[in-house]
């Protein structure tokens, strides 16, 4: 139980979605995406690569392409875009894949 006025997230539960190998490539993409979308809108306001992130200066050290980052930080955004997948097929959408290219 929490206190009144205390936020308690409830996101949907995932636990029982299961993510088949062919969803790993669009796993990939949506993490790169993310990424992406991210550094764009740093970008936009003024944040630009640096050693450290700085506030002040608007600096960031994963200004960088996605390629470059740690994988530490692949994984979160893989970590973002398994879970989103899940809900997607939790709440009972289909992702059917791209065109065959025949």
């Amino acid at each position: 139980m929490t206190e009144p006025g205390v936020w308690e997230p409830k996101p949907v539960d995932t636990s029982g979605v299961r993510l088949g190998p062919d969803l790993l490539a669009l796993v990939e993409r949506l993490a790169e995406n993310a990424h992406d979308h991210w550094g764009m809108r740093r970008l936009a306001e003024g944040w630009r690569p640096g050693p450290s992130r700085d506030d002040a200066l608007r600096t960031h050290p994963l200004l960088v392409p996605y390629a470059d980052l740690p994988e530490s930080e692949k994984d979160y955004d893989r970590e973002l875009a398994v879970e989103t997948i899940k809900v997607v097929l939790g709440l009972g959408y289909r992702i059917v894949g791209p065109p065959s290219q025949e």
